[in-house]
């Protein structure tokens, strides 16, 4: 009998020490419901849509002949993206391949797609046609949960909520704040590595993988440390590459990341998620309060943090309530390149000076000179006349 107990026991410690596994977002909305809710309209949930499953998720009329237009829309088996570009990509056997036309949503028009060569590390290692470069090694890691490199399959498509908090199946048995990951409680390194880990432009220290190179964390998930899987894109002062301006902000969308890490915000310990809530919010970007509440919680006039002047205007040189009051107009300039003209919000939040280009002030003030950008920075008797000529 005591044997008997022995082994059983043995055999609940075998149980519950196996390795939790993916179980889905769908397994998380019975006991967070109001959560999931929120969540499941985001762009997060929605980046990646399966047009036969959802027919209005194609934006553009594909009835209208287009000459960048070469696919019909029973080629498409995914549609990726909403805001501000939508791309199409086809099936052939196992993987996915990206279609020549990209939707560019803000002018309501079809651009060509394809990554030219020499503007992406990996276009040195991949065929030119976009027929030679699956989506699996390329995109599709950071694109859904539990991407498998060896059967191409996937617990769901969309960044779903095991992205973030780790594989579930143990938390989906026996909820604990003990069997799942939450980000609010990692150290604010592990924190940020959750968003960093596909808002980043890098590549993984062991590549190639199984003959394969990838462009994704391969082998990341939340709970283990990303340094040992992903090394970001380096950068050499005073050298544009096509990650990179010469000051070292990124040149691209996609790397929020790497702008973060540079910040003076980043080394105090604040985490994407002091901003953002990524389940959902009514606010741009998600932002837990619009922006211009945001940042004057913690950046009020006279704070410690500064600005250090009697009033906002004082420190902006521009009327309440414009665009240039905003902090995000000199602090977080649109410079980044999503598609064509549209760009979105720089993450090193430094005020970045004329000297350098594209600029805080510029990015606004297209129309003028960097010399007027400076002149006029010079006549503000709180702007430090070395940091103008940086």
């Amino acid at each position: 009998m005591i044997r008997r107990f022995t082994l059983l026991l043995a055999s609940a410690a075998g149980i519950w020490a196996q390795a939790p596994t993916y179980v889905g977002s769908a397994a998380c909305k019975t006991c967070h419901a109001a959560t999931y809710e929120r969540w499941s309209k985001t762009r997060m949930a929605n980046v990646v849509l399966d047009p036969k499953i959802h027919p209005d998720a194609i934006l553009p009329d594909l009835s209208k002949p287009n000459p960048l237009v070469t696919f019909k829309k029973e080629d498409i088996a995914f549609v990726y993206g909403s805001k501000w570009k939508q791309r199409y990509f086809q099936k052939v056997g196992e993987d996915y391949f990206p279609l020549g036309a990209q939707w560019d949503v803000t002018h309501q028009v079809w651009r060509a797609y394809h990554v030219a060569n020499g503007t992406d590390w990996w276009t040195k290692v991949y065929p030119d046609a976009n027929s030679a470069r699956p989506t699996g090694p390329l995109c599709d890691g950071c694109h859904s949960v539990n991407y498998n490199i060896q059967t191409k399959a996937v617990t769901e498509w969309n960044v779903g909520c095991e992205k973030c908090h780790g594989p579930g199946s143990e938390h989906a048995r026996r909820p604990s704040r003990d069997n799942i990951v939450n980000p609010a409680r990692l150290n604010f390194v592990q924190a940020n590595d959750v968003c960093i880990q596909c808002h980043s432009q890098g590549q993984p220290l062991s590549n190639p993988i199984e003959g394969k190179y990838y462009d994704w964390p391969v082998g990341f998930y939340v709970g283990l440390e990303l340094k040992n899987f992903w090394e970001l894109e380096p950068h050499k002062p005073g050298e544009a590459t096509f990650t990179h301006f010469p000051d070292g902000t990124a040149h691209k969308n996609r790397m929020q990341g790497n702008d973060f890490v540079q910040s003076v915000m980043y080394t105090r310990g604040i985490t994407c998620f002091s901003c953002h809530d990524v389940h959902g919010t009514a606010n741009n970007a998600d932002l837990l309060k619009p922006a211009s509440v945001m940042c004057l919680q913690c950046h009020g006039v006279k704070s410690p943090n500064g600005p250090h002047t009697a009033t906002l205007e004082a420190h902006t040189h521009h009327a309440a309530g414009s665009a240039g009051s905003e902090c995000v107009g000199c602090h977080m300039p649109k410079i980044e390149q999503t598609i064509a003209d549209v760009n979105v919000r720089s993450h090193t939040f430094k005020f970045i000076p004329p000297a350098a280009m594209p600029n805080s002030c510029n990015a606004c003030h297209a129309d003028k000179t960097m010399q007027w950008a400076k002149d006029a920075l010079k006549s503000w008797p709180e702007f430090s006349p070395w940091r103008v000529a940086q």
